[in-house]
């Protein structure tokens, strides 16, 4: 069986036609979105052929983080923040095809399947966390997306963002290379997809993994696409691609507010515009029928729910750790739904199942592919989730549990040899298999949501349910003891008293 993953980064759940099912946005998730529906035919069209998981949730996070999931089917969030495989990783790719950079004639006697990615996510490649790519039998990198440091011509060239920020690398880049909206990122990550399919296709149970930074910021879409949900495309005031992680009413007025969500809305709807030409080349070559297809987000965004916009600044409510999780199989699940609660690290197991590999022990992941055979299949009791050093999320589907650490935020170890670049935290000397981390206090408290009566986490439940407050946590503490995480994240998220 061959297997395709496709991640699109920060892409919300309630963009996504198999989950807003032609509602508005604003009443799928979140009233604080646009009234407007966003069409993604293909993401729709890949639904009719798969199973759509509604309970769908991220892990650790943002990007990076979110990689590793996928890449080991472990929760990294729990150990360490934003950083490279380690040596002892038994990262995906080489568990589909064995050591890299040999012959590949010698790769495919010996049994092992090809394994490709094509990306133009240069997170994978720079200082921090650079070594994403190096298990696979081959890839293909888009260059010149947000930050990447590619072009360097001494050019005038037109910048929305402020000159000092890293986003102005993006607009040289893309004032020297783009031409036609087939030069957009989505566009040639999914043209290079499809063509590597059509060359490829003789291969027995490949592996290709479709990285796609959109619709991830920067959000500078063709204004044809703006113009679906904005009628005056660029022809507004001063506009910026990026946006800060923050309250939006700091940076924002509501008129500019709504035209940041139609520049995302856009966004999505050209990404899903492109993927329409790898699902068209699957047509094409009859590749349905022997092949799976995974399609899912790192996680979302904040645009305006909780009155926030970005990542990284508060707990991980549906907006930012609700996910797309779609699986086409040949044979199960054709046009249904599951309620089960699915996780990034689960794409690890399913992988190697479905390209006929081993799985090695201790992952945190599930096999999913029971599940398509049966939709009475069982995956896990709880999801969960968050980013190192902050709040952790544990949900059953109904009741979510975001729980803060304690004021101090300690004890905190950072376990591994890589060091925090790209996101830095002050870490210690390396001593005993990890680093003491000095990690600022969390501002935000506890919360405690039913997400049966509000979906969208509105109201804060902390203080009416204590009853299920400590039913959630005691979850939590059994669900990290479980995974074998560090002992002292119980202590740090003050809970070291609850027993499963």
């Amino acid at each position: 069986m061959n297997c395709i993953v496709i991640v699109c980064d920060t892409l919300r759940v309630d963009h996504c036609g198999p989950y807003h099912q032609g509602r508005p946005v604003n009443r799928v998730m979140s009233p604080e979105q646009p009234d407007w529906v966003v069409p993604t035919p293909n993401m729709d069209r890949l639904a009719a052929r798969g199973t759509v998981f509604e309970q769908a949730w991220a892990g650790s996070t943002p990007c990076m983080p979110a990689r590793r999931d996928i890449y080991t089917g472990r929760y990294e969030f729990l150990e360490r923040g934003w950083g490279p495989l380690e040596d002892d990783d038994y990262d995906l790719p080489r568990q589909i095809s064995g050591s890299p950079n040999g012959s590949l004639t010698r790769q495919l006697a010996q049994g092992y399947p090809v394994s490709y990615m094509v990306t133009d996510h240069f997170h994978l490649w720079e200082q921090g966390a650079g070594n994403y790519h190096m298990g696979y039998t081959g890839f293909e990198f888009i260059r010149g997306h947000e930050a990447d440091a590619w072009k360097t011509d001494p050019v005038d060239f037109p910048c929305p963002d402020e000159r000092d920020h890293k986003v102005e690398r993006h607009f040289r880049n893309v004032h020297l290379t783009r031409k036609s909206e087939s030069d957009y990122f989505c566009a040639q990550v999914f043209t290079h997809a499809a063509e590597w399919l059509k060359v490829n296709q003789a291969h027995e149970n490949f592996y290709l993994h479709i990285d796609c930074f959109d619709p991830h910021e920067p959000w500078d879409p063709p204004e044809e696409w703006l113009k679906k949900f904005d009628p005056r495309g660029y022809a507004v005031g001063k506009w910026t691609s990026m946006v800060p992680y923050d309250r939006w009413e700091n940076h924002y007025t509501p008129d500019e507010m709504r035209h940041v969500q139609a520049r995302y809305a856009a966004m999505v709807a050209l990404t899903d515009h492109w993927l329409g030409t790898l699902l068209d080349k699957m047509d094409e070559l009859g590749l349905w029928d022997n092949t799976i297809v995974i399609f899912t987000s790192d996680h979302g965004t904040y645009n305006g729910d909780h009155g926030r916009i970005g990542k990284l600044q508060t707990h991980q409510h549906d907006a930012c750790g609700h996910i797309p999780f779609i699986i086409a199989h040949p044979h199960h699940g054709r046009g249904e739904r599951r309620s089960q609660l699915v996780q990034l690290v689960d794409i690890y197991p399913t992988v190697l199942s479905a390209v006929g590999r081993p799985c090695p022990p201790d992952r945190h992941g599930v096999d999913l592919l029971p599940v398509l055979r049966n939709a009475q299949a069982p995956t896990r009791d709880y999801a969960i989730l968050g980013m190192f050093g902050k709040s952790v999320s544990i949900t059953d589907g109904e009741w979510t549990l975001h729980q803060s650490p304690v004021a101090s935020n300690q004890p905190l170890y950072w376990y591994g040899h890589s060091t925090a670049k790209f996101i830095p935290y002050g870490l210690g000397p390396f001593e005993n298999g990890r680093r003491a981390v000095d990690c600022p206090s969390w501002p935000m408290p506890t919360w405690l949501s039913d997400k049966r009566h509000d979906p969208s986490e509105r109201i804060n439940l902390l203080q009416t349910r204590p009853d299920k407050l400590a039913d959630m946590q005691r979850a939590l503490a059994a669900k990290l003891a479980e995974l074998k995480a560090p002992a002292e994240q119980l202590e740090r998220l003050g809970i070291s008293g609850q027993s499963g």
